[in-house]
């Protein structure tokens, strides 16, 4: 007597108004970082110009300038640095999306599954600008950026992201049983991937039991094809973007099958004595 019937919708319906909670989701997570848009852009930006600069000024002072790929040295060190925040930013994203017990969950068109999208998506956003406007900063302010293929290159952007997100998905899923635990994992995970990842290495350059250490990171794969398709002069042997796609597939669907697991027997119980 008192429930509200809905008239069926279609199925296209149905999907365009999902597309515009997860729009507005996107919103709420961008402006999370800060009040001002802009400022949160801001700083997004200012980490990886940081970034960029720790890093040519470490391989300046250590002379191993001579021993990267034959091109602009800076656009090297930035297809390491954005790749690897591009990642990183995505596992942070999304492992610390709001799960099942959280109260925005009462809201009747809020879900889990637009939750991950708009953590995922606000982190996209937030890099791409970023990587935009500090290569047409580079372009018009210092020497004109050439990419050899720009649209594969950002392509291995867009698998770094995937990546990321499905790592974060996985940890997001097992938060509600072991918060601590995921926790600690997060952090070591996202600090490893600062020498894991590679982007301060060329595979082609690495001995075999060096490539070992780094090839079974899908982040690693990425970086190294991306700057097959940055420089002209450099061509991966040793990486493949086919393998770090079916990783992110296979965590996908661990990390599907564990957060509809998860959602049905998840309490807010769980959290209260903690």
């Amino acid at each position: 007597m008192f429930s509200q019937r809905r008239a069926g919708t279609s199925a296209f319906l149905g999907f365009l108004t999902m597309c515009e909670v997860v729009f507005h989701a996107v919103v709420r997570s961008v402006r999370s970082k800060h009040n001002n848009a802009l400022i949160a852009l801001g700083l997004n930006m200012l980490q990886a110009i940081m970034f960029v600069s720790i890093f040519y000024l470490m391989f300046t002072i250590l002379g191993v300038k001579g021993n990267a790929v034959r091109g602009d040295f800076l656009l090297y060190v930035m297809s390491g640095v954005f790749l690897f925040l591009t990642h990183t930013k995505a596992v942070g994203a999304v492992s610390g999306a709001e799960g099942p017990s959280s109260p925005m969950m009462q809201h009747a068109p809020m879900n889990t599954i637009v939750a991950i999208l708009s953590a995922a998506l606000g982190s996209l956003y937030l890099q791409s600008l970023s990587l935009f406007l500090i290569l047409f900063g580079y372009h018009v302010a210092f020497t004109p950026v050439e990419i050899v293929d720009p649209i594969s290159a950002y392509a291995m952007v867009l698998l770094a992201w995937l990546t990321g997100s499905c790592v974060g998905l996985v940890l997001l899923v097992l938060k509600p049983w072991a918060p601590s635990l995921v926790g600690i994992l997060s952090t070591i995970y996202q600090r490893a991937n600062m020498i894991a990842s590679g982007k301060m290495f060329l595979a082609n350059t690495l001995p075999s039991f060096m490539l070992a250490l780094f090839d079974w990171n899908p982040l690693f794969h990425c970086i190294d094809q991306a700057r097959g398709y940055i420089f002209k002069n450099y061509n991966p042997h040793f990486s493949s973007w086919e393998y770090a796609l079916w990783i992110a597939l296979i965590l996908i669907l661990i990390g599907l099958m564990g957060e509809f697991y998860t959602r049905k027997n998840v309490s807010i119980s769980w959290s209260a004595k903690r």
